[in-house]
């Protein structure tokens, strides 16, 4: 399935710049940034209840926000892209 993750962590801090950098690094083990705050993740139930167990540790649930959009696994009807495109098709084949 597809899942959006996007959000918003405090940054006021030097604690709260760690928690953005913790969430982003996360989110990278699990799909691609696709924008600043914005990842795509192909993954499995599995890893989806792992990757929002590891999320809610990471932040700071009075001054932070996690959204986590599910768009299913028929996804590519879903998804438009207007403009640049910074990313790669994730499920598309991989040549070394």
């Amino acid at each position: 399935m597809l899942i959006l993750v996007t959000y918003d962590v405090e940054t006021v801090t030097p604690k709260g710049r760690h928690r953005l950098q913790m969430v982003a690094k996360a989110c990278k083990n699990y799909g691609q940034r696709v924008q600043n705050s914005v990842f795509e993740c192909v993954v499995d139930y599995t890893q989806y209840t792992q990757l929002k167990i590891e999320l809610r540790s990471l932040i700071d649930t009075k001054n932070d926000s996690i959204r986590i959009y599910n768009l299913g696994n028929k996804y590519q009807q879903k998804v438009e892209t207007i403009g640049k495109t910074k990313g790669v098709d994730i499920e598309g084949e991989l040549i070394l």
